[in-house]
C-alpha cells in the first residue's frame, strides 16, 4: 500500500486533517477546503465578516505585516494585550472585534489560520473560514456543492508546543465536528467522521465544555474569557467568509 496516497484520504469525497501538514496532505484535488481554528482566528474572522469588514489573513505578526496593510488601506491587528492602545482595538479577539466600527479592512496575523488558509487557497481550493458560530451556516452552504459531487477538505488548525510542534486543540475538533456533521448525507472519510462524533459528544454543553478545554482557561486566565463564551455561541452568524484573492469576504 501506498502509505502516502493514504494519508492524504484521496479516496474520500469529505476529509479531515490537523494543521499546515494536514492541509497539505489533504487538499490536493479539493474542490472547497474549511479552514477551522476556534480560539480565535476564524471566530474573529466570523465577527468581523459580519460587521462588512474584509480581512486580510496574514502569516506574520512584525514589520512586514505593517507594510502589508498600509499597502491595501488596512487596519492591522495587533496582539491582544496591545490592543487597548489604539483607538480602534483591532486584535484576534473575538470580542473586541464585535466592538469595531468605521473600519472597512483589517490584516489579521496569524500564522496557524493565516498560514492553513494560503496553503489551501494556493491548491485551487475555495477556501471558506468556519468556527462554532458560523459552522450550520457554512454546512448549509457546501450542502448543494457536495451534492453535485465536489470534494471538500476540512482542517482543524490545533495550536504549537513552546517547541513549535502541533498541539491538537480539541476546540478546533467541535469546530471542524461542527461543519462535518451538516456534510453527513455526502459520504463522510473515517477521520472526518471522527470528528463529527466529537462534535456531537459536546453539543449539547459547549459553553462549559469550551471554557473547560485548555486553550479556554489559558484565555481565561490571560483575562479573555469574552472571547471564549462569544466563541462558544453555536449557530450564532449566518456568514460564510470566503477567501477571495487576498481577503475574505462575505460569500456570495
Amino acid at each position: 500500500m501506498d502509505l502516502q496516497l493514504a494519508h492524504r484520504q484521496s479516496g474520500q469525497r469529505i476529509r479531515f486533517d490537523w494543521g499546515p501538514s494536514g492541509a497539505e496532505a489533504i487538499v490536493d484535488g479539493a474542490d472547497y477546503a474549511v479552514v477551522v481554528d476556534v480560539l480565535s482566528f476564524t471566530t474573529t474572522l466570523s465577527v468581523a465578516v459580519e460587521r462588512g469588514i474584509a480581512v486580510y489573513p496574514y502569516r506574520w505578526q512584525d514589520e512586514r505585516a505593517t507594510g502589508y496593510a498600509a499597502e491595501r488601506a488596512a487596519v492591522l491587528a495587533v496582539g491582544r494585550f496591545e490592543q487597548d492602545q489604539l483607538p480602534v482595538p483591532v486584535s484576534p479577539s473575538p470580542a473586541a472585534m464585535a466592538a469595531v466600527d468605521g473600519v472597512e479592512r483589517i490584516v489579521l496575523p496569524s500564522p496557524n489560520g493565516s498560514a492553513i488558509s494560503f496553503r489551501l487557497r494556493d491548491s485551487g481550493a475555495t477556501v471558506i473560514g468556519a468556527c462554532l458560530r458560523n459552522a450550520a451556516a457554512v454546512g448549509r452552504w457546501l450542502a448543494p456543492r457536495l451534492a453535485g459531487g465536489a470534494t471538500l477538505a476540512v482542517v482543524a488548525a490545533g495550536e504549537r508546543w513552546p517547541d513549535g510542534t502541533l498541539r491538537p486543540a480539541v476546540e478546533d475538533l467541535w469546530g471542524a465536528g461542527a461543519v462535518l456533521d451538516g456534510c453527513r448525507d455526502f459520504g463522510l472519510g473515517a477521520e472526518a467522521a471522527m470528528a463529527a462524533e466529537a462534535y456531537l459528544a459536546v453539543r449539547d454543553r459547549l459553553p462549559a465544555a469550551l471554557a473547560d478545554c485548555a486553550s479556554g482557561r489559558e484565555l481565561a486566565a490571560a483575562g479573555f474569557a469574552a472571547d471564549v463564551a462569544l466563541a462558544a455561541e453555536t449557530g450564532a452568524s449566518d456568514v460564510v467568509p470566503v477567501l477571495d484573492g487576498e481577503a475574505y469576504v462575505p460569500a456570495s
